[in-house]
């Protein structure tokens, strides 16, 4: 393994007029729903991060409205290899809905009402995500950390 430190990485939960935006990448296993995101690049803050991926992701412009969960994953079974990430879930804004995927990062999206979110088919960061925007949506706005699950 290459990786010597940790990985920041970004992910935005997307909302547009009561809509939830999920995609599906290749490089997570089982085909499950997740959020667009990726790497924090030297030299950028996580703000200017989640604006920069989305649009290369999605072609959408989004203005991060909050940090919702900062999360830990190490060599999760989920990922297609083991890396050890450290995730800022941000919640944020996207001016239209008019999604063009890069076709490279993402394979599919989707916009889901809130019922049909909570039942859809995600990995478990997401998952996690989901959770903290429903907790946020329920007046709860405190940030959670949640460490990644014991191999032990």
């Amino acid at each position: 393994m290459s990786q010597k430190f940790p990985e920041p990485t970004v992910g935005a939960l997307i909302i547009n007029s009561d809509k939830i935006l999920l995609v599906k990448s290749p490089k997570w296993k089982h085909q499950k729903w997740t959020v667009p995101g990726g790497h924090i690049e030297v030299g950028e803050s996580a703000e200017q991060a989640i604006v920069r991926e989305v649009k290369e992701e999605t072609g959408l412009d989004v203005i991060p409205i909050k940090l919702l969960l900062v999360q830990e994953a190490i060599f999760s079974e989920e990922y297609y290899k083991p890396m050890h990430y450290l995730f800022f879930d941000f919640l944020c804004r996207a001016s239209n809905s008019d999604v063009k995927l890069d076709n490279r990062e993402l394979g599919e999206y989707r916009w889901f009402n809130d019922k049909e979110v909570h039942k859809a088919d995600v990995e478990s960061y997401t998952k996690n995500v989901l959770r903290a925007y429903k907790k946020h949506s329920s007046g709860n706005s405190s940030l959670s950390y949640l460490p990644a699950k014991s191999k032990a």
